[in-house]
């Protein structure tokens, strides 16, 4: 049969536009308000935060003059070995989730602690012990290089476990390059599964930041930054959109979400540094506050370094740290020879990284 030249631009318009369908069809899915979706578990990152609760605790003990604690205790609470001491059994532990390449310079930073705590003066230049802040109501464990170790450790490993997990480790290519059909009732697809074990790490509830309640570790600190960065919806935000693209099979849209779930838990980061840097430099006179304040920036700082998609090189990372503390190593740090002009530097090249010049006295 001749095909008539009408009928061939009918046909051929009917063609293109089924060939543009299929091309820009995408996955429909709806972002819910929670993070209440079918077959979640991230059971084993809410035990890693409530180990990493624990020892945080016992670690703080040693605040107290005269107060030491165990070298043998605080590597066992982070392998999650004998002699840790918990108060339940864990089957999770810390270490193991640590980026590998730091581990043994945080241990390194647990038998500081330990060294330190063992001290029975106060804490001077040169010398090991507790400082008391001018009014009297704070008093920290410091070590002879000025530096509170357990903040010091504690962010650090906020960083370097926690951060690195979600957004390096479980929004990473082998842990999102996985299967997304088959239903584990109670987990969900791999991919699903992956994606909220990232979740779990954040360390809020299901309803945040409606609900507050219990924040622990990033979340407790994404709250606190909210009056200024004003970017815990966004961040919770990306996590939905992250967990419902997959559910829906919209994999550029889950794409999208771990950028942006990336960016904004950085910001986190960077504003919470831009703070203590900002303490560090309004109670400089206060030693005890100082060193306290300064050594939260530290971790902070360092931490930057574990996001696969962060907007900062290690090199600036190390950079920065050499401006607040002479060196880009804890064991060669020295805050007793920092000063207010270095942690104001470092403070302004961080929020021009970040685009927050106009923020960075506000922090």
């Amino acid at each position: 049969m001749k095909i008539t030249q009408p009928v061939f631009f009918f046909l051929l318009l009917i063609s293109l536009t089924a060939c543009n369908d299929d091309e820009t069809a995408e996955p429909e899915f709806t972002v819910p308000a929670t993070y209440n979706f079918e077959n979640v578990s991230y059971s084993g990152q809410q035990s890693r935060l409530a180990q990493f609760s624990e020892m945080k605790t016992y670690m703080k003990t040693a605040n107290t003059q005269g107060v030491a604690v165990s070298e043998e205790r605080l590597i066992a609470m982070y392998k999650n070995e004998p002699g840790a001491e918990y108060s339940q059994e864990y089957s999770k532990d810390l270490s193991s989730k640590t980026f590998p390449a730091v581990q043994p310079e945080l241990e390194a930073l647990l038998v500081a602690l330990a060294e330190a705590s063992q001290s029975q003066t106060a804490g001077a230049p040169g010398v090991d012990g507790v400082i008391v802040s001018d009014n009297g109501e704070k008093s920290y464990l410091i070590s002879a290089a000025g530096l509170d170790l357990p903040q010091v450790f504690e962010k650090s490993l906020m960083g370097a476990c926690l951060y690195y997990q979600a957004t390096s480790v479980y929004m990473g290519d082998d842990r999102m390059n996985v299967d997304n059909e088959v239903v584990t009732p109670g987990e969900g697809t791999e991919m699903e599964h992956h994606w909220d074990e990232a979740f779990g790490y954040f360390g809020v509830p299901i309803d945040f930041p409606m609900t507050t309640d219990g924040v622990v570790f990033w979340g407790d600190y994404a709250v606190k930054r909210e009056a200024v960065l004003g970017n815990s919806q966004d961040l919770m935000n990306a996590l939905l959109k992250g967990r419902a693209a997959i559910s829906a099979g919209d994999l550029a849209a889950r794409d999208e979400a771990i950028a942006e779930a990336r960016t904004e838990w950085e910001l986190v980061s960077v504003a919470t540094a831009l703070h203590y840097l900002n303490v560090g430099v309004e109670s400089f006179d206060d030693t005890a506050i100082m060193a306290h304040g300064v050594s939260e920036a530290i971790g902070f700082i360092y931490s930057l370094q574990f996001n696969e998609g962060k907007n900062i090189s290690n090199d600036q990372v190390n950079e920065l740290l050499t401006i607040v503390a002479g060196a880009d190593r804890f064991a060669d740090m020295n805050l007793y020879e920092t000063t207010p002009a270095r942690l104001t530097e470092a403070r302004d090249m961080l929020a021009d990284m970040y685009d927050l010049n106009d923020r960075k006295e506000d922090f």
